[in-house]
Order: C-alpha cells, then sequence, then structure tokens
C-alpha cells in the first residue's frame, strides 16, 4: 500500500508566480511540490529534502486533465499527463482531495515517485489558480 504525504499549506508567491504546497512542518526537509506557469508549459517541482523530481508537462493538457478528472472508487489514479519515462499520475478522491504523483520510470526495473495528495483546499486553490472549472 503507498503512503500519501498530504499537503495542506499552500502559498502563491506573486514575485515569481510560483504556486507552493507544503505540510504544516515548516521544516527546511519537508515535502514541498511548486509549480510555475511557463508559456506553454507548466514547471513542478515535487521536493522532500534534497530530492527533486522536475517536470514540465503541456499546461493546456494539465487543465483539461484537472477540469475533466472524476473520482474513481477503487482507483489511486485514473490520469497521467507526460511522457512514457516522466509523468505526472493524478487522482480525485471523493472527499475533494487530489493525488499527485510525479514519477521518473527508468524502465522495467523501477521507478523514482512522490506520493502527495493535495487537501481538498490546497486542492481549490490550485484549480483557482490555474482558473480551472471542473465539468460535472
Amino acid at each position: 500500500m503507498r503512503f500519501y504525504v498530504t499537503l495542506t499549506q499552500f502559498t502563491h508567491e506573486a514575485n515569481t508566480g510560483n504556486l507552493i504546497f507544503s505540510t504544516d512542518d515548516g521544516s527546511e526537509s519537508a515535502p514541498k511540490l511548486s509549480m510555475k506557469m511557463e508559456g506553454e508549459y507548466i514547471a513542478i517541482s515535487a521536493s522532500y529534502g534534497p530530492m527533486e523530481i522536475a517536470l514540465r508537462p503541456r499546461l493546456e493538457e494539465l487543465k483539461w486533465t484537472l477540469s475533466h478528472i472524476q473520482a474513481i472508487d477503487g482507483l489511486q489514479t485514473s490520469r497521467q499527463i507526460g511522457s512514457s519515462q516522466s509523468y505526472l499520475a493524478l487522482g480525485l478522491r471523493k472527499d475533494g482531495s487530489l493525488i499527485v504523483r510525479p514519477t521518473i520510470l527508468t524502465d522495467a526495473t523501477g521507478y523514482f515517485t512522490f506520493n502527495y495528495q493535495l487537501a481538498p483546499d490546497a486542492r481549490a486553490a490550485l484549480y483557482a489558480w490555474l482558473a480551472i472549472t471542473p465539468k460535472t
């Protein structure tokens, strides 16, 4: 069974344009998920202490996926965006939280991923920042 770290805090840095999700720990090594819009792309940095995964998927693909994602019982993630070697797996839960799994896949021998869950308020902040209206 996977263990998910719930990110409950969010900050929008107006001077850099970054949206940062974190735990209420506040320590330097606490898990963080940062996003920044860069033209047609969105730069995503998932970190936990000194470890980091950086992804740069297409912004419109992320927006479309988030606006159409539905909560499905039994599935942790139901959508993924990116390539076959690096992707962002996403899943919506019935309570409104969002599973976010940035992943780097090597080959059939393994992968590296962070298992994050955005709390409902943090997910709402992400949707507002991206100007997304969920489809019902």
